[in-house]
């Protein structure tokens, strides 16, 4: 009624009122209708009323509220389908279901409105983007994809666009921000889509400039980035890793999942010395795709490349110089991450002092992370847990190490086998001693998970133990060691828990609480 009456005012009086119902409408538990939030949605069928008010949009039986509707969603591990009784129970007025579902065996009430739709995550993530007034589009959205790389060079980025005065927020690995403001560790590398769009409505209200996401290749697959709308992606590299029952069923899979990105983003940075990452124009018309590397040609190139035990540097074109830049972050793969952010930088217009400073200061947990400790002796954590990370790691510390690489690491379980006796292998074969221990052996025993790893190790003939309990293993690497050498544990990273039997239990990585006297 208010708004009638300005109608004749001025159009940014109107926008303002406008702007503070709707934040009401949002955060004080007022309703929106639900023919609304299915807009865009193709293929629905309904039964009952669409054209009701719906207080809030669940996926969680556990969490539903009176008034809410609630999306029915097939796991891995549990059917949505079996809460709707419980769901409905609680007070959800709407259900949505996909096609196949067995509508009989619900026993849905008659004044609960049915919705039915082709691809229920598809949806959930268009109800998310309608139910938050698509947030994405009120900031510039970065998404980078690939196997390694992704947490290390949203953190460059994030710490280069700040030196311009940007506001950004960061969605990744590790935890999620908005400035310096922490939102609380990451569940998962890419929230769902219905906790991924109440995040950026809040960056979006915020009064964010860009966004910069890491997005995953399941993200990709369950349609969590569905709907969002992507200014840049970036494709880091692709090696084997996540192929699995649960996860992709091989390589050409994978490959083509990260691509569903690509179909997403208006401009495209794609490393030049990656063979999948270098397919991409030829598969995915649209982007303007601009490259960047080492060794083949590229519009961003590195050259003159030093790397120590403590910092990468080397030589780039800013603009129309030829500039020295240096990361604090050891490692080959981090001038190819350094890359990759200093050309989003340059895309924003960053100078290249504030490239430089950006890239000076940036620490990202659990990355190359060296600890700090008082008998001095150099500890390395990284989470490098696939055949090549953990090869790219050793094989980098060992090339500037005065005496012998100690390598602590373990396999997860339920993921791919394959890579447990290549990664003994590589570590009996670069490092000069290795300690076995667990590493989220989730629903699998640890110790069969070691014996696949020993399968490897013991081919190379190396020196090496097994300590299954991950705390022992840490701390007898450390007792073990001197000055010269390098204690490098890997697969956790800044990761702070051991996933077994459904269940986080907590552990204590050195750099947070084992703490060395």
């Amino acid at each position: 009624e208010i708004l009638r009456c300005l109608v004749g005012s001025e159009m940014c009086i109107r926008d303002r009122l406008y702007n503070v119902f709707v934040k009401l409408y949002k955060t004080e538990g007022y309703f929106m209708n639900l023919k609304n939030i299915l807009v865009g949605i193709e293929g629905i069928k309904a039964k009952g009323d669409i054209n009701i008010e719906i207080n809030s949009v669940k996926n969680d039986s556990r969490k539903v509220e009176k008034g809410d509707l609630f999306i029915s969603i097939k796991g891995y591990e549990a059917d949505g389908a079996d809460y709707i009784g419980d769901a409905i129970e609680k007070g959800a007025i709407a259900v949505l279901v996909e096609e196949g579902t067995n509508l009989k065996e619900l026993k849905i009430k008659e004044d609960t409105t049915l919705i039915v739709v082709p691809d229920s995550r598809k949806a959930m993530a268009q109800i998310a983007c309608n139910y938050y007034d698509n947030p994405s589009r009120k900031f510039q959205l970065i998404g980078i994809t690939g196997t390694k790389g992704k947490t290390t060079t949203t953190y460059m980025v994030k710490s280069m666009l700040e030196k311009k005065g940007l506001k950004v927020g960061l969605i990744g690995t590790i935890r999620n921000y908005i400035g310096a403001e922490s939102l609380g560790d990451s569940q998962r590398t890419t929230p769902e889509s219905l906790e991924l769009q109440e995040i950026f409505a809040k960056m979006a209200e915020a009064k964010c400039d860009v966004v910069i996401m890491e997005v995953s290749s399941q993200s990709l697959k369950l349609n969590r980035v569905y709907g969002s709308d992507f200014n840049i992606g970036i494709f880091t590299n692709l090696s084997e890793e996540h192929i699995s029952e649960k996860e992709h069923a091989d390589m050409k899979e994978y490959f083509e999942t990260k691509c569903k990105l690509f179909t997403m983003c208006k401009k495209a940075y794609i490393n030049a010395d990656d063979l999948y990452s270098i397919k991409l124009p030829k598969l995915v018309e649209g982007p303007e795709y601009i490259t960047y590397g080492i060794d083949n040609n590229a519009k961003i190139l590195a050259k003159d490349i030093t790397i120590t035990n403590s910092y990468v540097d080397f030589r780039v074109k800013i603009g129309e110089r030829n500039e020295r830049v240096k990361a604090c972050i050891p490692g080959r793969f981090s001038v190819y991450n350094s890359l990759a952010a200093i050309a989003i930088a340059m895309q924003f217009g960053c100078t290249a002092d504030m490239i430089k400073e950006g890239l000076e200061e940036v620490r990202v947990p659990g990355r190359s992370e060296m600890v700090d400790n008082k008998l001095e002796i150099p500890i390395m954590i990284d989470y490098a847990h696939t055949p090549e990370s953990l090869e790219s790691i050793l094989s980098a510390v060992k090339s500037y190490t005065r005496g012998r690489v100690i390598c602590v690491f373990g396999c997860g379980g339920n993921r791919d086998k394959n890579k447990r006796p290549l990664m003994g292998e590589i570590s009996g074969r670069i490092s000069d001693y290795t300690i076995i221990t667990s590493d989220n052996p989730r629903n699998e025993e640890p110790k069969e998970i070691i014996n696949e790893i020993e399968e490897g190790i013991k081919k190379t003939k190396a020196c090496y133990k097994v300590i299954v309990d991950r705390k022992e293993a840490i701390k007898n690497a450390i007792e073990m060691a001197n000055k010269l050498d390098i204690v490098v544990i890997a697969g956790k990273g800044h990761e702070m828990y051991q996933e077994i039997n459904l269940s986080l239990i907590h552990i204590s990585e050195p750099t947070r609480h084992l703490r060395i006297s």
